[in-house]
């Protein structure tokens, strides 16, 4: 599936990390939002670490999995795995050259590994090498960024994509002809999983539909909007026989502009974001992408701490992927699922992600009460 903007407040902090769960993280938080700014854990945002340190840099906080998810997921496992270890945290929020600048930071603090889940797969290789020519092995999360990488984990990102795309085909029952007219609203070009998921949803879409309106809405809500209001009026509502996003954040502002448009056709998304789950309940998205974070946030740390204390762990990558620069890494790639109303009690209520209670409200509980979800 799930992603790029805001500032980062660098501050100094000690954090304590305790054990989670993916069920705690889903009790966590109020509600959609993520968190905003940046924080530091387990270490302070000066001066070396020590021996046992790891750096973790995110990408953005406007997708909720990042600070609600991820970070406490990675932060928790790497405690587990070596308890003396100290890990440093910083969020991008959608500026690359910022994770730059945090890139160059975890070097002066003197962390020996660093994760990185790059805003701009392309642009942070000079970071990586710079990182790497002072010995700091590094991690790519979730997106493959380019230049020396030690290893990778992340999801089967094309085959993501096929499973939105058939989730599309599936919606349009009989209506998915070659001349039913389809708008696309992929993720940002500067992520490498976007183009990934562009190509699976293609390659299930392509010859079945007529894809007659494909832009880019850069993992923003606001721009997928406005994408797809350009959409309605190039093609004509009456026209529009489904739309593809390629996130649950984006396929907000797009249901918006469903809906003030009078429109009501098969939506996609990623991410099973609860918005998006909730728009699933009553009708507003077809379909999102369940990830599990922590398989992926667990196989992570246990790379990262292996690669900190000089440990094989092919036995965690069992795979290989390449980078954008040519580059053969060594990876964990998992598979997703996709979700629909009829399979949300068994796979994100199921795994905790979201209680009921976080799920079933105000006008979602009738819904979640016939689908014995409550």
């Amino acid at each position: 599936m799930n992603a790029m903007t805001r500032r980062i407040v660098v501050g100094t902090a000690i954090v304590s990390l305790s054990m989670i769960s993916v069920a705690a993280c889903g009790k966590a938080g109020g509600g959609d939002k993520a968190s905003s700014g940046s924080s530091s854990s387990s270490s302070s945002n000066g001066g070396s670490t020590g021996a046992k340190s790891i750096g973790l840099l995110l990408p953005e906080n406007a997708t909720t999995r990042y600070e609600k998810f991820d970070k406490p997921l990675i932060e928790a496992k790497i405690k587990e795995l070596c308890a003396d270890c100290t890990v440093s945290y910083d969020n991008a929020a959608g500026d690359p050259q910022k994770q730059a600048q945090q890139v160059n930071s975890m070097i002066t603090k003197g962390v020996k590994v660093l994760i990185v889940d790059a805003q701009d797969s392309v642009g942070i290789q000079s970071s990586i090498q710079a990182a790497t020519d002072k010995g700091i092995k590094v991690v790519a999360y979730d997106r493959l960024a380019q230049g020396p990488i030690s290893a990778y984990v992340s999801y089967d990102n094309e085959k993501i994509g096929e499973l939105q795309g058939q989730a599309l085909l599936t919606a349009l029952g009989p209506k998915a002809t070659p001349k039913s007219k389809i708008v696309m609203i992929d993720g940002d070009p500067a992520d490498p999983n976007a183009a990934l998921f562009k190509s699976g949803a293609h390659k299930v879409l392509d010859g079945k539909v007529d894809i007659a309106y494909e832009q880019s809405g850069l993992w923003k809500d606001t721009v997928a909007n406005q994408k797809v209001t350009a959409a309605i009026t190039q093609l004509g509502k009456a026209n529009i026989a489904g739309v593809y996003s390629a996130n649950d954040g984006m396929a907000g502002g797009i249901a918006t502009a469903l809906k003030g448009a009078g429109i009501s056709v098969p939506l996609t998304g990623q991410d099973a974001e609860l918005a998006g789950l909730q728009r699933i309940l009553v009708g507003q998205q077809t379909a999102t992408i369940y990830k599990a974070y922590k398989p992926e946030a667990d196989a992570t740390a246990e790379i990262a701490v292996d690669l900190l204390e000089g440990k094989d762990f092919k036995s965690v990558a069992d795979t290989t992927a390449t980078s954008g620069s040519g580059q053969t890494v060594p990876a964990k790639l998992l598979p997703a699922t996709s979700v629909t109303k009829d399979n949300i009690k068994d796979t994100v209520i199921k795994d905790g992600l979201y209680t009921p209670a976080q799920l079933c409200t105000g006008q979602y509980a009738s819904v979640c009460k016939t689908l014995g979800i409550q």
